[in-house]
């Protein structure tokens, strides 16, 4: 998401849904999970209900005595819940209205009743008011290779306040809005029956973490309504004012689906993907616009990571009463978030898209865990958004592109991390929800963004390409953590560069992510200092002459600030014209660069080439001899050109 805006039995049986087997296309994943659906859409009571169907298979060499699933629609239940005390604000516009998910039948195989079985638990905080968990205890354990298959009938009430999913008058956005497996977790060192349920309360700051799963989706629903879906559409049906609509997706990690009488419907392709755009008519003026920002996250993604493996993707951009559901992902199916009247210098609608498409490959396909390794998700995805806004919209003006003010992606993320006064709280805490108050936007995208441009800085952009393809290669359609991340960060580079950044990039990643310093670089003085008793120079040359002829000792002094330690470059540059591109460790707090000859130092420059995205102040890292004022009276032009401006987005 955007800042920017959450079964039993055993394996002897056959699958109780037909549907949920795998058909003729090529697995991506290993579809650990399935789920098949028969619901309908109550446009009066605001409710989904029906039946699914759903199987977990024990792929570990684990025995499993019981099963845990996610109920996150109980989040809206009550002002008691987690995700209520966690975030403030009522669950719906009027306590009458909140959202909840009920269970009505729970079987297994052979009509099992498993109600009884089943019970709420809260592993995060103990919360006894937080119904987002279930765990059922397994008549008989799941052993290795296993199937879990469950029949499940339930209503979920959609809560009127939208929080990524919910209801708006007669728009409809559903998300998160039925009974999930959470994901098991074998033991990492291989010890048996050391693996657990990792199924998460549902919280205010975080996201989800699923397995890649199938999804077979029948919806009923009034004929008006114009909808879409994270599946492809099988099949329609009309019938006495009804639509009946079955969709199907393949390998995703979750289902979510739109409705609304208002969407206009727009379609456009990119290779072999179709794209399909749901907006409202207000915005039709938008349309070029947003398939220009989604097919240019195709194209970088497809050629810097890997390959889009679906031919289908649906984004949305909700009305203004929906708005609450924009800027959220589900893999073939994400939202962006605009406004009616949109400046076309102001590239906020397309950054939106970008940053939410690209959440189909670093949580759609790389399916880490949002709950406890966020910045994997949010950080890694918001390091492409910059990369490819300021590709596609020009290096100085991807976010903001206006002549008289220009604004890149890479430089909002940076700016957000460097001014902010907790800057230094750890990237990766040991939960999402653990980040202090109004910290958890900036440290996972904003510090992990900027941390990894400065990798790229690093290492080079050809070097950081390879990483993420390696990453992609290895890791697509499983569950990648931070570690695993960081040995391929270690293994690309050193297969590229040798031992010349060490042995690994833990020392990297110690500092940028899981440290709380901060990287501050400073010229701190200039001195040219002349010698007199230069042989050759006669007592009755002229001034000029002996300038031209004498001899100096130039020295640049610089220091470190902070706490961070990186190779940074250091631009020295002579009178004469000359510059000298030197390379420091960044280790020792002073060093000195000294040269003797018959230059002098004009200027210095500590990365000149603005790679070390992490130093909080540019400000410090030059120095120059002489002064210009030319500089002030364009910093003072510019700033003139910046209150007009202003001013003309105020009137508008």
């Amino acid at each position: 998401m955007n800042l920017k805006l959450c079964f039993i039995v055993s394996l002897s049986l056959l699958l109780p849904c037909q549907a949920l087997l795998p058909r003729e296309n090529k697995a991506l994943s290993d579809r650990i999970t399935g789920y098949s659906f028969d619901v309908s859409l109550d446009t009066e009571a605001k409710t989904v209900s029906g039946k699914m169907d759903a199987y977990w298979v024990n792929n570990t060499a684990d025995t499993v005595p019981e099963i845990r699933m996610h109920l996150y629609m109980n989040a809206f239940r009550s002002n008691r819940t987690t995700f209520y005390k966690e975030s403030g604000g009522s669950p719906g516009r009027k306590e009458s209205d909140p959202g909840w998910i009920e269970i009505k039948s729970f079987t297994g195989n052979g009509e099992k009743d498993l109600l009884p079985l089943m019970e709420y638990i809260s592993p995060d905080d103990g919360n006894r008011y937080d119904k987002t968990v279930i765990r059922i205890k397994l008549p008989e354990a799941a052993m290795p290779g296993d199937t879990v298959a469950v029949a499940i009938d339930f209503v979920t009430k959609l809560p009127s306040a939208i929080r990524r999913t919910g209801f708006a008058d007669d728009f409809y956005f559903v998300a998160q809005w039925f009974p999930k497996f959470g994901v098991y977790e074998p033991s990492r060192d291989g010890e048996k029956g050391r693996g657990s349920w990792n199924c998460h309360q549902f919280h205010a700051n975080s996201e989800f973490y699923s397995n890649h799963s199938v999804y077979d989706v029948k919806i009923s629903l009034p004929a008006e309504y114009v909808t879409g879906s994270g599946g492809k559409l099988i099949s329609e049906k009309i019938d006495d004012g009804m639509k009946t609509q079955v969709f199907r997706a393949e390998d995703i990690v979750d289902f979510a689906w739109t409705a609304w009488p208002g969407y206009m419907v727009f379609k456009d392709k990119w290779n072999h993907v179709d794209i399909t755009l749901l907006l409202p008519e207000t915005r039709i003026n938008q349309v070029e616009r947003q398939f220009t920002a989604v097919k240019n996250a195709l194209e970088y993604l497809d050629s810097h990571v890997g390959p889009y493996p679906w031919d289908y993707l649906t984004f949305v951009d909700p009305p203004m009463k929906g708005a609450g559901a924009g800027g959220m992902e589900y893999t073939t199916l994400f939202t962006s978030g605009s406004s009616d009247r949109m400046p076309e210098y102001v590239n906020v609608p397309e950054m939106v898209t970008v940053h939410e498409f690209g959440h189909a490959y670093f949580m759609g396909i790389l399916a880490s865990n949002e709950f406890e390794e966020p910045w994997l998700d949010e950080g890694v995805n918001s390091y492409w958004e910059g990369r490819i806004m300021d590709h596609y919209y020009g290096n100085g003006s991807g976010m903001i592109d206006h002549r008289f003010l220009g604004i890149s992606d890479k430089a909002v993320a940076r700016l957000s991390y460097v001014l902010s006064p907790v800057r230094q709280i750890i990237t990766n805490r040991e939960y999402a929800w653990n980040y202090p108050n109004d910290t958890y936007g900036m440290m996972t995208y904003f510090k992990a963004a900027t941390s990894l441009h400065t990798l790229e800085g690093i290492i080079g952009q050809e070097t950081m390409d390879n990483v993420f393809r390696e990453y992609y290669r290895e890791w697509a359609f499983r569950h990648p953590s931070a570690s695993d991340f960081i040995d391929v960060v270690s293994e690309v580079v050193r297969n590229e560069h040798g031992e010349k950044f060490g042995s690994d990039m833990n020392w990297f990643f110690d500092q940028a992510f899981f440290g709380t310093g901060i990287c501050d670089y400073r010229v701190t003085r200039i001195v040219n200092r002349k010698h007199y008793s230069y042989e050759g120079i006669a007592e009755d040359d002229d001034e000029e002459s002996q300038n031209s002829d004498s001899l100096y000792t130039a020295i640049a002094m610089v220091d470190r600030l902070g706490e961070v330690m990186l190779p940074v470059e250091v631009l020295i540059h002579f009178t004469n014209g000359d510059e000298i591109l030197e390379v420091w460790d960044g280790k020792d707090r002073y060093r000195e660069f000294v040269y003797t000859g018959h230059r002098q130092i004009e200027w210095v420059k500590i990365d000149p080439g603005h790679k070390i995205a992490m130093d909080v102040n540019f400000v410090n890292n030059s120095l120059t001899e002489k002064p210009s004022r030319l500089a002030v009276r364009r910093l003072a032009n510019k700033l003139l050109s910046f209150i007009q401006f202003t001013f003309s987005l105020l009137l508008f």
